[in-house]
């Protein structure tokens, strides 16, 4: 009787373990935390961070920013938050889409005249968009994240210029979820 008594009790211990284990793997595969960073915009000259909240398996908020160290880029900055739909297996990865709104300021030249005097002026201009995106996301085990992304957009506000008024936004992402 004390044989089959200990034999249970080590039979419940190992289930009680493995559910343990179980356990702690799917919380560090269901993080509801990411931070990012965009590795193609470092190679041309840009730092873009990302921070995304999952709210569900199916759902995230994130934000990101974009700010230029090289000279060359006429981008000044710009904040962009999104909404994420994914349609994987996994906790908020696969196949994404998403929308977003972009807070964007750029140097853009004018034509002027001034009585006869035609010339060009450079002014900073900043503006508001709305756009969509698709992408993909794919997630190790121990919360490494890789991501692809693009989207386009378009500025609401000032119109009256002869470039285009569409954004695009683009990455490819690496990051940690946690």
């Amino acid at each position: 009787m004390k044989k089959s008594i200990i034999a249970v009790l080590m039979l419940l211990s190992f289930i009680t373990i493995n559910a343990q284990n179980t356990d702690d793997n799917s919380i560090s595969n269901n993080g509801k935390n990411e931070i990012k960073i965009n590795s193609v915009m470092l190679l041309a000259g840009a730092f873009e961070g990302v921070y995304e909240r999952n709210l569900n398996e199916e759902t995230s908020l994130g934000i990101s920013f974009f700010t230029p160290f090289d000279e060359e880029i006429d981008i000044n900055y710009y904040v962009s938050p999104y909404y994420r739909v994914f349609f994987g297996q996994k906790y908020a990865a696969g196949f994404f889409l998403e929308g977003f709104a972009m807070l964007n300021s750029i140097e853009r030249e004018f034509a002027i005249n001034n009585n006869g005097n035609f010339g060009y002026e450079e002014r900073t201009v900043t503006d508001f968009a709305l756009g969509f995106g698709v992408g993909g996301k794919w997630l190790t085990s121990g919360g490494f994240v890789f991501e692809i992304s693009g989207g386009l957009g378009r500025n609401l506000f000032e119109n009256d210029f002869d470039e285009t008024n569409l954004i695009g936004k683009f990455g490819f992402n690496l990051g940690y979820r946690f």
